[in-house]
């Protein structure tokens, strides 16, 4: 941890969670949000020898890089104590145990911006538990590995986002439940900082899906249920519906067949509760091309339709 995220591919980073207001009610959304922080906000770093690029060491933007080179000094020479405040270059000041001339133990680094790591360190580096504090009031709680979040962690994102679940490399990866401010929510799997895998997402009319998502977005077979009790079950692609489904309304109107960018597409079947029904292609969300109408009363008809208008009877 310690580089400050900023919004790009919409990957979400222990050092600024993921953001962005619910989408919409309909089946046609982003569940994702507008405004997902990027990628790693920390790469892992091992010891002695690594940091003699003294333009990155005095320009990164990481925290636990900027005494890099401090600390391999201290390990060669010395002069620190356990319980007494250390301050470093970078006008950084730890306080805390030290072991054979590095930070290991509990302790606590302080940065000149205000921004804190609390907790547990080994060789230099924070592994275990430990909690860091930025300098707007976001906060991280959790399980760390070389300087990054890594295991199970909560991140806190002042005024808008809570998430509770594993990470890896800095990034929220695996099961996790993430809360919105306004109380959507989704509960599931991540990878590398993106929804991915199986989850569900519930918005704050309660309307709700439950199913797949890859790099953030609704992709693959769901199900999609509005608070006004409107059902879809079947494929999704970048959160439209597209492919082979079933959308059945309140009332007993209930289409299954062919889906494209969110239009009715292709060979599908439209049943009405009074006992019509329409077998026939579709284009652009309208019957359009050759189709059988069943009426109410049970005689049948083959036609070809237009724009959803019937335009000739099959003789």
């Amino acid at each position: 941890m310690g580089q400050r995220c900023q919004s790009q591919n919409g990957q979400n980073c222990c050092s600024n969670a993921c953001g962005g207001a619910p989408p919409s009610n309909g089946p046609t959304f982003d569940p994702a949000g507008t405004q997902e922080p990027e990628g790693k906000a920390q790469d892992s770093n091992t010891a002695d020898g690594l940091y003699a690029d003294e333009d990155y060491l005095e320009n990164t933007t990481r925290y636990f890089d900027r005494e890099n080179k401090e600390l391999v000094s201290i390990k060669n020479n010395g002069g620190v104590q356990s319980g007494k405040a250390h301050r470093f270059n970078s006008g950084a000041t730890y306080k805390g145990q030290w072991r054979n001339n590095t930070r290991h133990g509990y302790g606590k680094q302080i940065w000149p911006d205000g921004a804190t790591y609390e907790g547990n360190w080994k060789d230099n580096f924070a592994v275990g538990l430990g909690r860091f504090t930025h300098s707007d009031g976001d906060v991280y709680i959790g399980e760390w590995a070389n300087n990054v979040a890594s295991g199970t962690g909560v991140y806190y994102h002042k005024g808008s986002t809570t998430y509770r679940g594993s990470w890896k490399n800095d990034l929220q990866d695996g099961p996790g439940v993430e809360i919105w401010r306004e109380g959507a929510r989704y509960e599931g799997l991540f990878r590398e900082g993106q929804k991915d895998g199986w989850g569900i997402y519930r918005w704050v009319d309660e309307s709700v899906y439950t199913g797949r998502w890859v790099d953030n977005v609704i992709d693959g077979y769901g199900m999609y249920v509005s608070k006004d009790g409107r059902c879809f079950k079947g494929q999704w692609k970048e959160s439209v519906i597209h492919g082979i489904g079933q959308y059945m309304w309140p009332g007993g109107r209930e289409y299954s067949g062919g889906y494209f960018h969110d239009q009715k597409n292709g060979f599908g079947i439209f049943r009405w509760p009074d006992g019509r029904l329409y077998e026939g292609f579709w284009n652009n969300g309208k019957q359009s091309g050759q189709g059988r109408y069943t009426a109410k009363d049970g005689t049948m008809k083959t036609a070809f339709w237009q724009d959803g208008r019937r335009i000739q009877d099959d003789e």
